[in-house]
């Protein structure tokens, strides 16, 4: 076993929600083997083709990482390892903070063809198919951002790709739709955290009114044009925002999850043209930390 490959306790969590072979001469072969390539780039972030040799044919190491961010496999294996995680009670759901992060794209990004991508072997497009690419332009070049919420034991529940301009806000909603781990035993997956904490970049009426829609408990603080605004109106601009502090320093979870999350260069720094197999590094990289005890 090399360094950063999976371990035999992880193989042992992951192998029972990965594709099975089916039909004759097996479709999917050396999954181990492959995965590890995948993880290898995901490290490393070297381009495909300098992988190394004990890790099989680039090609195929390539080829098998965007056909299932295309068709969402990486997205269903990441639930499962997640449910398996909440049947065991590893999942801290008494806090779950809402951040985002800056990631550099690098040129090799760049230049995508402008025809919308299809998903290998089908008609249609891929699932997490953007037609910006997520890419976005600000002084210092290209960016993507990456909106992510995290639960209490510092690993990330669902995130949302978007070009680095975009705002927080309004991905707040978007990023808690995604919160959907399935239970085991049946019914309707579990999507609501007892508690939510966010910086104060995610404030507006917006967002409180959804929070208290759901029924969700939370710790955002407003900010100072708000407070302003809302005691120039009087007993029209409603009742101040309940803050905690003690809570409120929890919000380092989150932080510490994105750290950890861009400790996988191809995280950091963004190689790919597609914003879906982005969206697949990412979510790869979730699963590894998933996996670790």
């Amino acid at each position: 076993m090399g360094r950063g490959d999976l371990s035999d306790q992880e193989w042992a969590r992951l192998e029972p929600h990965l594709p099975k072979n089916v039909g004759r001469g097996g479709r999917w072969k050396s999954h181990r083997r492959v995965i590890n390539g995948i993880l290898f780039r995901q490290r490393t972030g070297v381009p495909w083709r300098d992988l190394p040799t004990r890790f099989g044919k680039w090609k195929t190491v390539h080829d098998r990482h965007r056909r299932w961010s295309a068709d969402g496999t990486w997205e269903r294996i990441l639930r499962a390892v997640q449910a398996v995680a909440d049947a065991e009670g590893r999942i801290d759901w008494s806090m779950v903070s809402v951040d985002s992060t800056s990631c550099r794209v690098h040129q090799h990004a760049a230049g995508a063809r402008t025809d919308a991508p299809r998903t290998p072997g089908r008609r249609g497009q891929p699932v997490q198919h953007r037609p910006d690419e997520a890419l976005g332009r600000s002084r210092g070049g290209l960016t993507c951002k990456i909106h992510l919420a995290g639960e209490g034991g510092r690993r990330p529940l669902a995130f949302v790709i978007t070009p680095g301009q975009w705002g927080d806000a309004p991905q707040l909603i978007p990023v808690l739709e995604r919160i959907r781990v399935p239970r085991p035993g049946g019914g309707h997956p579990r999507t609501r955290p007892d508690h939510l904490g966010g910086d104060k970049a995610y404030s507006s009426r917006r967002n409180s009114r959804y929070l208290r829609r759901r029924q969700i408990k939370h710790t955002i603080p407003e900010r100072k044009d708000q407070r302003a605004n809302r005691r120039r109106r009087g007993s029209a601009g409603g009742r101040p925002t309940g803050f905690d502090k003690t809570i409120y320093r929890r919000r380092n979870e989150v932080e510490r999850t994105i750290n950890a999350l861009k400790g996988f260069r191809a995280v950091a720094t963004r190689f790919d043209k597609r914003a879906y197999i982005f969206h697949g590094t990412v979510a790869v990289a979730a699963i590894r930390l998933w996996l670790r005890p």
